[in-house]
């Protein structure tokens, strides 16, 4: 059996000085991603206490320097990539909508990372999957500053 044929997408080349954090993170995603879905989901919780949410530009530029330190990110590990781009997210102050779920013909599941209500930097369109968990941010308590 052979793999299908699978091209590179495009990659950023990060200056040593900002491969820091989305190496970081990469390395703190790849555990969690083995983790059963329920305990992911909650350590995300946990992670996106205090967050602002993302906005677009923000969630792509993780994801995107996620995707240049991390060949493996960059092509097949969909959540590991995605868990490392909230990740990243996090670590400078914000929090995207993590999500991660499936699509029925055929079987195909998936997990990405959206924000501002569009799913970011995936080939695929909006609602192409159906997500099975969701990570939203945290709202803004009613009369907090």
């Amino acid at each position: 059996m052979t793999s299908p044929p699978c091209a590179l997408p495009p990659r950023v080349r990060l200056p040593l000085r900002r491969r820091v954090v989305p190496l970081a993170a990469v390395a703190l995603a790849r555990p969690l991603a083995a983790l059963p879905p329920r305990y992911l989901r909650a350590v995300l919780q946990v992670l996106r206490v205090g967050a602002r949410p993302s906005t677009a530009a923000q969630a792509s530029a993780a994801r995107t320097a996620v995707v240049a330190v991390s060949l493996r990110c960059a092509v097949h590990h969909c959540l590991q990539r995605s868990v490392a781009a909230a990740v990243v997210c996090r670590l400078k102050g914000t929090w995207p909508t993590w999500q991660t779920g499936v699509r029925t013909t055929p079987f195909a599941a998936h997990a990405w990372i959206e924000a501002d209500g569009q799913v970011i930097d995936e080939p695929y369109p909006d609602g192409y999957y159906r997500p099975l968990l969701t990570v939203a941010p945290v709202p803004p308590r009613q009369g907090a500053r």
